[in-house]
Parts: structure tokens; C-alpha cells; sequence
């Protein structure tokens, strides 16, 4: 499998979402927005890491915890209403995507063990 599409996608989604996330209201920005930016940079990080890890497995395993935490946050987004619904719907098809890209590389390096 190759790890590339992911990375892209990732790279993608935080193009698009950061500069949503910084327009969120301050009573937000510097607890929840502050949080998820951080949190999508550190998925992109830790995917370029892992894409030359030895073992990528435990790397993998961590990130898609992350991944897990994004979503929930991005569900927090909806329920305060800091965004609307069709950007929280591309949001979460963005996430999922990863997800299922992450999924799959999880599974291909569990059969490599």
C-alpha cells in the first residue's frame, strides 16, 4: 500500500479546516479550536514519521486514537454550534476517509508481522 495518499489527504484537510478553526469565536479558539489545529498537525507529523518508521504499527495504532479524538471534537463543533452542518458533514467524510486509508494501512502491516 502506499502511504502517500493519506499524507495528501491529511495535508488537504488542514488546508481546509485551519483557517476555519481560527475564525471560530475566542470562547472557543484558545480550548477546542487551539486543540483540533494542534491535533491535525500532529496527524500529519506522525504520518510522515511513520511512513519511515521500522515499526509503524504502534505508530499507526496511536495516530488512529487521534484520529478518534478529531472526530469528537469536530462533533463538539456541530453541537455548539460553531459550525454549520454541510461543513461538519465534509469535515467528518474528510475524516472518515483518512480513517479507512488508515485502517487499511494498519491491516497491511499486521499482515507484514
Amino acid at each position: 500500500m502506499d502511504e502517500l495518499p493519506i499524507i495528501q489527504h491529511t495535508y488537504d484537510l488542514i488546508k481546509w479546516y485551519i483557517p476555519i478553526l481560527n475564525r471560530i469565536p475566542k470562547t472557543h479558539k484558545f480550548t477546542l479550536g487551539d486543540r483540533m489545529i494542534n491535533g491535525l498537525y500532529n496527524l500529519l507529523e506522525g504520518l510522515i514519521i511513520a511512513r519511515y518508521a521500522k515499526d509503524k504499527i504502534t505508530q499507526l495504532e496511536a495516530l488512529n486514537t487521534q484520529l478518534d479524538i478529531l472526530r469528537y471534537q469536530t462533533r463538539l463543533l456541530l453541537d455548539f454550534k460553531l459550525t454549520p452542518v454541510n461543513r461538519y458533514e465534509y469535515a467528518v467524510k474528510s475524516i472518515n476517509e483518512i480513517g479507512a486509508e488508515l485502517g487499511g494501512w494498519i491491516k497491511q502491516q499486521n499482515k507484514l508481522q
